[in-house]
């Protein structure tokens, strides 16, 4: 029944919405639709920017990867492939092959176990010569970054063919078998033989001691191939289970396994120098290693390895290892028990080992000896709680979430590369450690919440204080104490730096002076969010970067960019002029990890965006001429930017608006070159889409707001039609955002339901502290008055509303305040303000207090200081004012709104006779995962609205329901 489910119910949906087709050539879109619908989830660029790749994949089934030049030319096709990269000189094209969604699927319905289901292949595409080679049933493939052009793939273990042999036994030898499992010594078994006259046993003159038990069998490494790229010579290593490159491509980095049953194997390191072939082995025989890392000049490669406990041991102690060049052996530098690392402490096996750029330093961690688990206690004899203590840093439930994370814990400590001089640099108060000039320099930024983490459960945040470390000698000097702040390093290292809310400036700590400056004092304008609107201090716009040789500090206004000194002896400046009109201009961060500033000559690419009519632009220029740019607008949304990584002047970035589906642009800065490279979703045009408009309005409190309509690519203003509200906060800026075809996680699907006759508007909703429910109202039922009175087209009786999560909660509020909606749903939706104050967002296990004080619910008090405020605002409470139908929608397994929220609310709804339904999907969180659920709930929204806003018929599970009796084999629909 199960396996009939979709196909059913995709027929009677497309029955249902033929229906509703309109007096247009071109058909509604039907829920059978969805999976064809296309996305671009990867895109790359050669480094010269010659070829680029794209990814198209539908939502379900199988996609393409190809490959184009700039002039759009279609120079190959590799199906399903994905995860691709170039080679650094520009001559191959490497990347995964997934396996056929049909196969995948056919080994799911067997239910086979993730290690059986259909294997990845490689491709290696040749751009010169146009040949592919695939490589079946790979693992991983890893090429470098720069310099010669290598690629290593690891294969999948072989298919091991099953042996089935069966041996029959004469009656004598199956009886002697039976009989000898039934004697219990050697002496029983010559007593047997002699009983069925066999005299071969003869009774032992010494016992016999058992053999040694063998190690337990460990997974083995496969076969890695090194590929060279120019020539196609290939070289394959066996056992291996892990491997890196140097960035240059000189070294392979290469460990093996042991080999099961085989003494002569040994777990090994190899150091395999790529130009000779040459293959040095440079450590054996541990249990464990990992967390490699080598040096950018491949003289130097560090990791962490396990050599004493067993296989079933419960503490298992790692040791750091070093190797350079001039050495034969990579030598031990520190383990548990050495005079420089405390007796508390043993070397972790979960941090990111890491080199300074110049290899002086290598910066690993120290993680605290845990009491193992005590094995002589039983499970079922022992209790199970979890006890929650009013002085813990953490809430219980957030100590759980982040149990996987606090277990890896550990403290960053450098080794002097030359003097093997060990420090520990961070402890319990000055926990993260953030390297400074790529740890090239004599010190390191700390930053702590030590002290301040109770207080996060109400205020939203953890006050952080902030700490120059020396390398050397381990010096601390305080830079900030116990503010909200978050302290970053500038590239060079010559400064720290963060915003201060208090000061709602950029300060400065210069780490030569030991001196902190406001550098941002005499900028004019608000650095900060101008429009926010919650009951906290509002974030800052942001920074551009930093100019080359820490020069200067970039920031943002709303509008503008302007260059702080950081030694403040000149006043900022303003660098564009977007503020008369109102035009927002921002930088394309698409420079490459080693580029960590800007430079105010060289070009690149902004985008500008026009507050008012919300269209945007892509500029060329440099960070000395944007503020003489013309604003260029287009009706259109640009996102994603990309660049060559050996050529400046190439990017692409995508392009979109709401009938035109995602684009590829490739843009060439010389000559202002711009090509679409790739158009996504062609059968849209044949299905009737939509359009939008931008329409503002007085809500009752005098003051306009702006919001969008979506109508239907036929409309037709002098027929009415019904209208669903959906809002979340502010959406108006995405007026030219495309809005996919798509099932639905939580929310209706625009395109689905203005194809399907309906008009949607997406109002802005601004808040006045205290009073969420009633800004919910000001704007949402003044935008529906104003439209159903101001359009004619509009059939102000056929009026619903829709939201999710914040969204859900203003539904809930507004079916108490207003019966002008025919239908509303509302997805996980706080009903009690009361209840859900107090509760756990269990994805997080944070604490829902700091959210009605200062963030989203704007209530700005606690429940004790304002409980009239939280009655006021809560939909429960007025649960019999509701005569508009409501479809809830909140799953068991929500991770950010209590799932009681809902039943609360239902509950009520239900005792008072009122018109409800609940959907709870099992197992799923906040918005939908499954995409099974999610085409569930798309039939199920359409199917309501329809009823109520079209007079469609009442599906069978929204007029008697679905008894538990049926579940799984009735669906109501």
């Amino acid at each position: 029944m199960r396996n009939i489910y979709l196909p059913l119910l995709f027929t009677f949906v497309n029955a249902f919405a033929l229906q509703a087709q309109t007096t247009s050539n071109k058909p509604a879109l039907t829920h059978a639709q969805y999976n064809e619908w296309q996305n671009i989830p990867e895109k790359s660029i050669s480094p010269n920017g010659t070829y680029i790749a794209v990814v198209v994949n539908p939502q379900e089934g199988d996609g393409n990867l190809y490959i184009k030049n700039p002039d759009a030319k279609l120079l190959r096709t590799i199906p399903r492939g994905y995860n691709g990269t170039f080679s650094n000189d520009n001559t191959t094209f490497v990347c995964r092959i997934k396996a056929p969604y049909k196969d995948i699927r056919e080994a799911k319905i067997k239910k086979k176990k993730p290690d059986d289901l259909p294997k990845d292949s490689l491709a290696i595409y040749n751009l010169l010569t146009d040949s592919l080679i695939k490589i079946p049933k790979i693992k991983s493939y890893k090429t470098n970054d720069n310099g010669t052009t290598q690629l290593a793939y690891l294969l999948d273990k072989a298919d091991i063919p099953t042996k089935s042999k069966t041996t029959v036994l004469p009656d004598s030898l199956t009886q002697q078998t039976a009989l000898e499992r039934m004697a219990d010594s050697l002496l029983q078994k010559v007593k047997v033989a002699k009983l069925m006259g066999l005299a071969t046993l003869q009774p032992p003159k010494k016992e016999i001691k058992p053999s040694p038990k063998p190690d337990e069998p460990i997974e083995e490494g496969t076969d890695l191939v090194l590929h060279n790229l120019a020539n196609n010579n290939t070289k394959t290593f066996t056992l291996v289970s892990e491997y890196l490159f140097d960035k240059n491509g000189t070294t392979l980095i290469i460990e093996t396994t042991k080999k099961n049953n085989d003494t002569t194997k040994f777990a090994s390191v190899i150091w395999h120098h790529i130009l000779n072939g040459a293959a040095d082995t440079i450590f054996t025989k541990f249990n464990d290693a990992k967390n490699y890392v080598i040096t950018e000049n491949a003289t130097q490669l560090a990791f962490v390895a396990e050599t004493d406990s067993s296989s079933k041991a419960l503490q298992k102690f790692y040791g750091l290892y070093h190797y350079t060049n001039t050495t034969s052996k990579a030598i031990l530098q520190a383990k548990r028990g050495m005079s420089t690392i405390s007796n508390t402490l043993t070397v972790s096996p979960d941090y990111n080992n890491t080199f300074s750029k110049d290899g002086t330093r290598l910066y690993f961690g120290l993680a605290p000896i845990r009491k193992p688990k005590d094995t002589t206690l039983q499970d079922f004899e022992t209790a199970k709680l979890d006890i929650w203590h009013y002085q813990d840093d953490y809430l219980q439930p957030q100590q759980l979430v982040q149990l996987s994370q606090e277990l890896k814990k550990s403290y960053t400590t450098v080794l002097h590369t030359n003097t093997k001089q060990i420090l520990q640099l961070a402890t319990d108060t000055t926990e993260t450690i953030n390297l400074a000039n790529n740890g090239n320099a004599n010190y390191v930024l700390a930053t702590s919440t030590y002290n301040n983490r109770i207080a996060a459960q109400w205020q939203g945040y953890a006050a952080q204080s902030s700490f120059i470390i020396n390398n050397s000698t381990g010096k601390v000097i305080p830079i900030m104490r116990n503010q909200k702040a978050q302290v970053a390093l500038s590239p060079s290292g010559k400064y720290a730096y963060w915003y201060s809310y208090a000061a709602r400036n950029y300060m400065v700590y210069n780490i030569a002076s030991n001196t902190i400056t406001n550098i941002s004092k005499s900028i004019p304008t608000k650095l900060y969010d101008e429009d926010d609107d919650h009951p906290d201090d509002p974030d800052a716009y942001g920074i551009l970067r930093w100019t080359t040789n820490d020069s200067l500090l970039l920031v943002y206004d709303k509008y503008d960019i302007w260059q702080c000194n950081p030694t403040v002896t000149t006043p900022a400046q303003k660098i564009t002029n977007g503020r008369a009109n109102k035009i927002t201009t921002r930088w394309a961060n698409t420079t490459q990890p080693d580029d960590r500033n800007v430079s105010f000559d060289r070009v690149y690419l902004f985008t500008q965006f026009n507050n008012t009519n919300k269209t945007s632009s892509v500029v060329v220029a440099s960070l000395a001429t944007i503020g003489k740019q013309v604003y260029s607008p287009a009706a259109r949304t640009y996102r994603s930017f990309a660049q060559a990584k050996n050529n400046n002047n190439i990017y692409t970035y995508t392009a979109e608006a709401p009938a035109i589906s995602t684009q590829l642009m490739w843009h060439n800065t010389v000559g202002n070159q711009i090509t679409t490279l790739q158009t996504t979703n062609p059968q849209q045009a044949n299905y009737n889409w939509y359009n939008t408009e931008l329409v503002t309005w007085k809500m009752y409190d005098g003051k306009q707001s702006e919001g969008i309509l979506y109508k239907p690519e036929n409309f037709d203003a002098n027929k009415k039609y019904p209208i669903i509200f959906y809002f979340y906060e502010r959406d108006a800026d995405d007026l030219y955002n495309y809005r996919s075809l798509a099932p639905s996680a939580s929310t209706i699907n625009i395109p689905y339901f203005t194809s399907n006759g309906y008009l949607v508007f997406d109002p802005n909703i601004y808040y006045k502290n205290g009073e969420p429910g009633q800004s919910a109202y000001n704007s949402v039922v003044s935008a529906a008055k104003y439209l159903s009175k101001t359009y004619k087209y509009i059939d102000s009786t056929k009026m619903g509303i829709q939201g999710q999560s914040w969204g859900g909660y203003q539904v809930a509020y507004l079916v108490t305040r207003t019966n002008i909606f025919a239908a509303a749903g509302a997805g996980a939706p706080v009903a009690n303000m009361t209840s859900a104050y107090g509760g756990i967002r269990w994805g997080s296990g944070l604490n829902r207090q700091f959210q009605y004080e200062h963030t989203q619910s704007r209530i700005g008090a606690t429940l004790w200081q304002r409980q009239d405020l939280y009655l006021k605002n809560s939909p429960l409470f007025y649960a019999d004012k509701v005569k508009t139908p409501l479809l809830i929608m909140h799953n068991d397994k929500d991770g950010a709104v209590p799932w009681y929220q809902g039943i609360e609310y239902f509950t009520a709804l239900k005792r008072l006779q009122k018109r409800a339904w609940l959907l709870q999907y099992n197992d799923e969180d906040h918005n939908l995962i499954e995409r099974r659920n999610r085409k569930d709930l798309s039939v199920r929204l359409a199917q309501f609205f329809d009823h109520y806003l079209k007079g469609q018929p009442m599906p069978k599970w929204m007029a008697a329901g679905v008894p538990a009796t049926d579940k799984g084999i009735d669906w109501g629909l």
